[in-house]
């Protein structure tokens, strides 16, 4: 059995991907690696990572057109973003190796930080080389092997990705590709006994289940799940400013980014001029063919998706929010979402508490800062958010009142070496830098 792949900007078959039938051959491979793999010195590890880091840089471009190709991001956000944050991901790894034993002494106990074991890595279909490597990248820096499951929407880069491993040199079972849907075969890896960590990227519901699964033989798991994001703009921001990267956050990647600031949050005094700023600038985001260069909003993923995304939208009108901006035209092959602007969004609303993922931005007043707190983490989920003022001392209090994983103060640039992941709804555990790596770990005292 086979499943094919489409090209969502043209509703056409692009290549496709076995369903895998058994899952069991891939953790058989990864436990025999695991011994070997984990006793390599750190040094050679991170040279095999370098190895791999060096090929995506060589591919840059070929990767980027593949994952325009199998999920429908604007060319030039593959290259930059879907790709070039995983470049970067690989390369803090192998610093990390290069520097830091993560050892520690506590009176007359040496602590150290082992590897888990075998490592399920099942990943989705929105940033499919990024969300890959940043659970590759770590685990394998830690010692362990990994049996990763792309999303049967955009598996064609993890192909990609594995060939290019095999090129790097990476010893054979260190990391293995399993392709199929998520029912049964990311169910199998899920609940499979030989794996010890299971690193999902996805929905919440489909989280629960896996964790679910993993439950049944005490595996260890880590979830970076949805989000609702809430863009706070404090009444002396500059809202220009605040607008313009909002609207850039919460319609990147076509709005299916777990962290996009989906929440415009204006104190009531000011909302209908953030409003008219807010449509000014979502008007510029040019729907089209994401290998165009002037494309700045590309298809969604899939026919599943648009038509998800557009029902969320009838929702929103239904339910008395205004409109602003999106009066639906889009190609006619495709499939595509023009950019809708919300305003007048009551806070507890559907479209303000659920994750739409798409280009849909709401705007919701608040009266004071209190209120603007209580709205901000006034939903299920806590994975980012971001807040604006003209006092960095008064953002930063407010960003300290958010119950979240990550807050941006005045567009603070991301980070990859800080931790990444959420609470509540949108998951637990963290990616990136220090923290991902130590998420692969599992922490051992010797006494002396």
């Amino acid at each position: 059995m086979s499943i094919d792949v489409y090209n969502p900007a043209t509703e056409e078959v692009i290549g496709s991907v076995p369903e895998t039938a058994s899952v069991d051959p891939a953790v058989a491979a990864a436990r025999a690696a695991l011994g070997p793999w984990s006793a390599l010195p750190r040094a050679a590890r991170a040279a095999h990572l370098a190895a791999l880091r060096d090929l995506l840089v060589a591919h840059a471009d070929e990767l980027a057109g593949i994952i325009t190709a199998e999920m429908g991001a604007p060319l030039a956000v593959a290259r930059k973003v879907q790709v070039g944050l995983p470049i970067a991901v690989l390369s803090s790894m192998v610093d990390l190796l290069d520097r830091d034993e993560c050892e520690e002494r506590i009176g007359n106990s040496l602590v150290v930080r082992d590897p888990v074991g075998v490592v399920a890595a099942i990943t989705p279909w929105n940033y499919p080389l990024h969300q890959t490597i940043a659970k590759l990248a770590p685990a394998l820096a830690a010692g362990n092997t990994v049996v990763h499951k792309p999303s049967e929407v955009a598996p064609l880069s993890a192909l990609r990705l594995a060939e290019l491993v095999r090129e790097a040199g990476l010893p054979s079972g260190v990391y293995n590709l399993v392709t199929g849907y998520g029912d049964p075969t990311g169910a199998a890896l899920a609940g499979h006994p030989g794996v010890d960590l299971v690193s999902f990227t996805g929905s919440t519901r489909a989280g629960r289940a896996v964790a679910a699964l993993a439950a049944s033989h005490l595996a260890r798991v880590s979830l970076e799940l949805g989000g609702k994001s809430a863009n706070v703009l404090l009444p002396d921001a500059d809202l220009a400013a605040a607008v313009k990267v909002g609207i850039g956050n919460c319609f990147l990647n076509s709005g299916q980014t777990c962290t996009a600031w989906t929440r415009l949050l204006v104190h009531e005094s000011q909302h209908d001029e953030v409003v008219d700023l807010a449509v000014a600038a979502a008007a510029k985001y040019t729907v089209g063919d994401p290998t165009d260069p002037a494309t700045r909003l590309g298809p969604l993923a899939s026919a599943a998706q648009r038509d998800r995304v557009r029902s969320y939208i009838a929702r929103g009108v239904a339910d008395g929010a205004r409109m602003a901006l999106g009066d639906g035209s889009v190609p006619d092959v495709g499939y595509y979402v023009a950019p809708v602007v919300f305003a007048d969004v009551d806070p507890d609303s559907v479209i303000a508490q659920e994750e739409i993922f798409g280009p849909v931005l709401s705007i919701i007043r608040y009266r004071d800062e209190d209120d603007a707190v209580r709205i901000a983490n006034g939903t299920p989920y806590g994975l980012a958010g971001s807040v604006w003022s003209a006092s960095s001392d008064r953002a930063l209090a407010f960003a300290r009142r958010m119950r979240t994983g990550q807050v941006d103060v005045n567009g603070g640039s991301f980070n990859p070496l800080a931790p990444f992941g959420g609470i509540g709804d949108s998951g637990y555990g963290r990616e990136l830098g220090v923290h991902g790596f130590e998420e692969f770990t599992s922490v051992k005292a010797i006494q002396l």
